[in-house]
Formats: C-alpha cells, sequence, structure tokens
C-alpha cells in the first residue's frame, strides 16, 4: 500500500484548518511558504531548484513567492491547497515515484505545521505499518544527516530496531518512534521526542552539533 495519498490527506486538512500566516519550524517560512513548496516542487520542480540555488535567506525565493502571493487571501489560500489535494500532474516525476519521493518529505512538513509555536501538538498515532514504511523510506537519509557528526551514531526504536547512522570512535544511540528519529535527523531535534544516550562527553558533543549545525 502507498502511504503518500493518506498523509496527503492528513496534510491537506491540517492545512485548511491552520492559520496561513502561523510561524512554522521551516526557519522563514509561514504555513503559506511551506504550501507554496509543496505545489511548487510538484508542478514546477525546475522552479523549486533555482529557488533552492539562489535563495539566500527563507521566504524570499523568488518563484515560490509568486505561489506565495497568490496565496495571500482567505480564497487564494484555500485555492492552492486545493491545487495540492489534486495531487501532481500526470508528467511529474516526483509524484510517479509515490512513497519513495514523497512520504518522509509530507511526514516532516506535516510536523513543521503541527508542532510550531509555543505549544507543539503532540505526534500523531499511526498505523504500524505506516509507521514500517517511514522507517524504511528513511533508510536512504541516515548517513547523509548524520555525515558531519563529531561523534558516531546509533538511531534505535522502542521495539529494538537498529540503525547505523555514522561511524565513529565514541557512539551516541538516539532511541525514538521512526517519526520522531526522522524529525530529529532533519534538523527538528527540538521538537523530536527523543532520548540521546551514551559518553557523557559524546552526549554532550553530539547534542550541541544537533542544535546548531544542521539547519535549513
Amino acid at each position: 500500500m502507498a502511504w503518500t495519498t493518506t498523509e496527503r490527506a492528513a496534510l491537506v486538512a491540517t492545512l485548511r484548518d491552520t492559520d496561513p500566516d502561523k510561524d512554522t519550524l521551516c526557519e522563514g517560512w509561514t504555513t503559506r511558504h511551506l504550501l507554496a513548496h509543496l505545489v511548487q516542487r510538484e508542478h514546477a520542480p525546475l522552479r523549486s531548484a533555482i529557488d533552492m540555488i539562489t535563495t539566500k535567506k527563507p521566504g524570499q525565493e523568488r518563484f515560490m513567492s509568486q505561489l506565495v502571493e497568490q496565496a495571500w487571501s482567505s480564497a487564494g489560500y484555500q485555492a492552492l491547497v486545493t491545487r495540492f489535494a489534486d495531487g501532481p500532474p500526470s508528467w511529474s516525476l516526483i509524484g510517479r515515484m509515490g512513497d519513495a519521493a514523497n512520504l518522509v518529505e509530507y511526514v516532516v512538513h506535516h510536523e513543521d505545521v503541527r508542532r510550531a509555536g509555543p505549544r507543539p501538538a503532540e505526534p500523531r498515532p499511526l498505523p504500524a505499518e505506516e509507521v514500517a514504511a517511514i522507517w524504511k523510506r528513511f533508510r536512504t537519509l541516515t548517513k547523509h544527516a548524520y555525515r558531519r557528526s563529531p561523534v558516531g551514531v546509533i538511531l534505535a526504536t522502542p521495539d529494538e530496531k537498529r540503525r547505523v547512522a555514522h561511524r565513529g570512535s565514541e557512539t551516541v544511540t538516539v532511541t525514538g518512534e521512526p517519526v520522531e528519529l526522522v524529525l530529529h535527523a532533519l534538523g527538528r531535534d527540538s521538537v523530536a521526542q527523543v532520548e540521546v544516550t551514551g559518553p557523557a562527553e559524546a552526549v554532550d558533543g553530539f547534542t550541541v552539533w544537533a542544535a546548531g549545525s544542521r539547519r535549513g
């Protein structure tokens, strides 16, 4: 079963009920910006690539800002949500890749909206099969996410799944549910519900690195 459709619908419901001007966990982006990003990556991937390469400060993307402007009114915002809800065009490579390209993307950006602000939402209960799919799709990101860690990193789940993300002379273990591990690996460590264990000095060094070295 592909979980992308399920996650898209859940994200759409949250986007419809969220203040477009609410900040997200993506620095410089409001909910309106995040929605524009999701639409642009599916409908105009070349523009997304150009924005990624040329933008110096989040929130000032050349092409994405045009979608943000179109969604400035309440009606415009809801129209953009509907465009995202309708899915990518038939020619979209990202759309054809299904869970491989979109599952983690949707899950993380959903939490970027839900957990932002002084009172972050609690983790969503997800089907076990979907959690397993997230853990599987997350595999390709782990080594990249922790490649510059000052210590070795092992990711572990409460049901004792383990994955070596980075090797080092000293090692810490980051334990949490798969969604929480994804959030931590992708720089959302301030809201990720994980436990970091290991030698005290290694834990301290890793925590400082995680808090400041992987933003963006």
